[in-house]
Formats: C-alpha cells, structure tokens, sequence
C-alpha cells in the first residue's frame, strides 16, 4: 500500500515490528512503545528493506530491551492491581451483588462474570472521575475550555488534545499515583494554548505544574508496567 510499510517479523528475538512512515522525520527511530510493543519510524522514501536491514543492525538492542520488559498479570481473581499507585487484591464475594469497591486492601466484586473486564470497567470510571475535573479545571487556570474527554486503552500516548479542545486519556492512568494522572491532565490542558511541545509549552505546563518533570519522568521509567496487566476481552 502507498505510503505504508507493513510490519517486521522477526524469529530472534520472537516479536512484530510495527513500521510508521513520518513524513518530518530525518532518521529511523527504533523504541518499544508503552504497551512494550517494538516500532520503528522511518522517514518518507524508505523502502521495506532499508527497515529491515536496520532491524537486522540493531538486533541486540531490540533483544535486551524486549528482555526487560515487565512480566505479564491477568487480572483474575486474586491477582494483585495498583490503584492510584498503590496495590490491592482482586476478591471476588459471594452473596448478594454489589457495585465493585475498594475495601481496606481489597478491591471487591460480586457476582459471576469474567474478573478482567469488570476490574477494567471500574477502573476506566475511577480514570473518569480523576482525569475529567483535573482536566478541567488546569484548563479553566488558562482561560481554555475543554469541548469532551474521552477514555481509551492506548499503547503510545496518555493522553492527547485535538485542535476540536477535544481531550482523551488512557484509562490505565487510574494505576497510577494520583500525582502521575495530574500531570497528564494537566500535559493534554496545556496543549489547549500550544498543539505542540515548543519552549512555549513547557512554559505553560511549568505554570501549572512547576514539578511536572519529575512526573514526566515517572512516566517514561515506570509507564510500561501499567500495559503489563492483561483484562480478557476489554478494548
């Protein structure tokens, strides 16, 4: 297809290279994204063997850094979960249903049905009613207004802001410390005065958070363990 490379397969090591074509690019740029995945961005003009032999090159960096990827959970029942940064222990109840609920070091569900999703559901509602009046209000501190939030399972942002003042946020931010959602509410608000990351956006986002690099490096050190948990069957 014009325009489109398709993906990399490779045996050693085991895995599936996505391959994205920038049209500003200038060189190959090779990185796991935050679901740990691998992609390669190549500037506009390459050819599918020009990615591969820079695949091929970079073999050993492909293959350590896949190494330290952290270990998978599926979430079922008795599986531990961080909510706002913090573990608790999926436990199923018996006995009459109930909403689920954070209990002393437990997050109880009721009822019979599939762990995952419904450990999923509750936390995009938690990410919900964290991220929409965060959002908000680091808006209303620029004199923006937000036109709607939405909630997705992404793999390569945390967030992002439309020209449309339209915000979306990874629901698997609610894993994370409180202080970790705060700032990507207040990363995407930002961007509601700058739809870019010149020096003029970061001195905003400075106004709102004058510690957000340490969150943001919180973020880039620590993000991917968030996409290590599995729920079966949620999008």
């Amino acid at each position: 297809m014009p325009g489109r490379i398709a993906p990399i397969r490779l045996q050693d090591p085991d895995c599936t290279i996505d391959v994205s074509i920038n049209s500003r690019a200038k060189r190959f740029t090779l990185r796991l994204r935050a679901s740990g995945a691998p992609a390669l961005t190549v500037p506009r003009g390459v050819s599918r063997s020009d990615a591969e032999d820079f695949i091929q090159r970079h073999r050993g960096w492909l293959r350590q850094a896949l190494g330290k990827r952290p270990d998978v959970t599926e979430v079922t029942n008795g599986a531990a979960v961080p909510i706002d940064g913090k573990m608790y222990r999926v436990s199923v109840v018996n006995g009459r249903r109930m909403a689920p609920r954070v209990d002393g070091d437990c997050l109880l569900l009721s009822g019979d049905g599939a762990v995952g999703p419904r450990v999923a559901a509750w936390l995009k509602l938690h990410a919900r009613d964290r991220l929409q009046p965060a959002a908000r209000s680091y808006a209303r501190k620029l004199g923006k207004r937000i036109n709607s939030i939405s909630l997705r399972d992404t793999t390569s942002r945390w967030g992002s802001c439309s020209s449309a003042r339209n915000l979306s946020f990874s629901w698997r931010l609610a894993m994370a410390p409180v202080e970790i959602q705060d700032y990507v509410a207040a990363h995407e608000a930002a961007h509601l005065v700058e739809m870019n990351h010149s020096p003029r956006y970061w001195s905003v986002l400075e106004g709102l958070m004058p510690d957000y690099a340490r969150h943001r490096a919180w973020l880039k050190r620590e993000g991917r363990a968030l996409h290590a948990y599995r729920f079966e069957g949620t999008s």
